[in-house]
């Protein structure tokens, strides 16, 4: 039932989402979109090495967007990137293939593990993940191309 899915949990994220804005010194910003529902995060990251140090977004989205996007603000900074990219891929294998909720620090998206019963919600579920993994992707290759043209 799709009320399972629009929980009080879910609704309480989507209503308290931190780190609403953008950041004016951004390592890179990253754009994820559904097309099929229209929602959109935009994330702003800053990185020192491999560990993310600051984070703003804009979230225009469906509840469980909001609610996904609420998430990843109250957890991302100190996470690596390969914890933010292991992460994407386990909420993905959450929601499409049955698989466990992330645990740890990234367990509250247990919350998120009815939406697997509803494939037209994945896509705006997993933008703030898609968007944050992208914004690392473009800040690697900046660095990798610096280093190049350095040296």
């Amino acid at each position: 039932m799709i009320n399972d899915v629009y929980n009080a949990r879910i609704l309480a994220l989507a209503a308290e989402i931190p780190r609403l804005g953008r950041l004016a010194d951004a390592d890179a910003t990253a754009t994820a979109h559904s097309r099929l529902c229209g929602s959109t995060v935009t994330v702003d990251l800053k990185m020192d090495g491999d560990v993310v140090t600051d984070f703003a977004h804009e979230v225009r989205a469906c509840a469980l967007g909001q609610a996904s996007s609420s998430i990843m603000a109250s957890h991302v900074v100190g996470a690596s990137a390969q914890e933010l990219r292991d992460l994407r891929e386990r909420v993905r294998a959450m929601l499409k293939e049955n698989g466990p909720a992330p645990d740890g620090r990234w367990a509250v998206l247990e919350v998120l593990e009815p939406v697997r019963d509803y494939k037209a919600r994945h896509p705006s579920t997993l933008l703030t993940f898609d968007a944050v993994v992208d914004a690392i992707g473009q800040i690697e290759a900046a660095r990798a191309e610096a280093a190049q043209a350095a040296g």
